[in-house]
């Protein structure tokens, strides 16, 4: 019998999976979680977790490491509705089995967990190099973003996330007591150690290399 975890935050995915999987003589749904917090403390006693990669708090590409300690002999299927393949390569790095998309048919996803459950691979040896050289990309790409972050003065902080919270270069002055010409300075300072031509650009790349938030 294939023992399965389900984590995922909609349980309107989640719940007629668990009972599309029920109904098969060899497998059986374990246990349910909407998020990482849920899902660890019944992690023990699994064999395939079928998991979610956008959980409210956190990646669970984050569960993969904490399942196969709990249980070395598991395999983990992410299922999600990203079609993001730097994610894919990332999981599949963290130590996820397979990959599925949201959009697969119901037996394509149980098939996957059947042959997870027998030891069984889901991805080629050609797909499985290819993700590891994507995901040792993506992690170049983003030591170099972080090289170039911490290059910003705090100042120049300050002024990136006050960008975030859509000040204008006089509001950004006010906030930060200096004059106008002086925020429009760090502006400028800061479109040129990011590399960037437009300030929508440089909000983008804060905000996806979390030196600024948009609330």
């Amino acid at each position: 019998m294939i023992r399965v975890l389900l984590v995922d935050d909609h349980t309107s995915v989640r719940q007629p999976l668990a009972f599309m999987l029920a109904r098969e003589p060899d497998i059986t749904v374990v246990a349910q979680a909407g998020s990482l917090s849920e899902a660890r403390p019944v992690l023990k006693g699994v064999d395939v977790a079928v998991i979610d990669l956008d959980l409210p708090d956190g990646n669970g590409a984050d569960l993969v490491l904490e399942l196969r300690e709990a249980n070395p002999d598991s395999s983990v299927l992410i299922l999600t509705a990203s079609d993001d393949r730097k994610q894919w390569a990332r999981a599949v790095e963290a130590g996820a089995a397979g990959v599925m998309h949201k959009s697969a048919d119901i037996e394509e996803i149980i098939s996957g967990v059947r042959r997870l459950g027998e030891d069984q691979f889901l991805f080629s040896p050609r797909e499985i190099i290819e993700m590891m050289q994507l995901a040792a990309q993506q992690r170049e790409h983003d030591l170099n973003s972080q090289r170039v972050l911490d290059r910003l003065t705090p100042r120049e902080r300050e002024v990136l996330q006050a960008l975030a919270d859509g000040l204008s270069d006089k509001e950004i002055a006010e906030r930060l007591q200096i004059e106008t010409k002086t925020a429009r300075a760090h502006m400028v300072n800061l479109l040129g150690k990011l590399g960037v031509q437009s300030r929508l650009q440089a909000l983008v790349f804060a905000v996806r290399h979390g030196a600024a938030r948009i609330h």
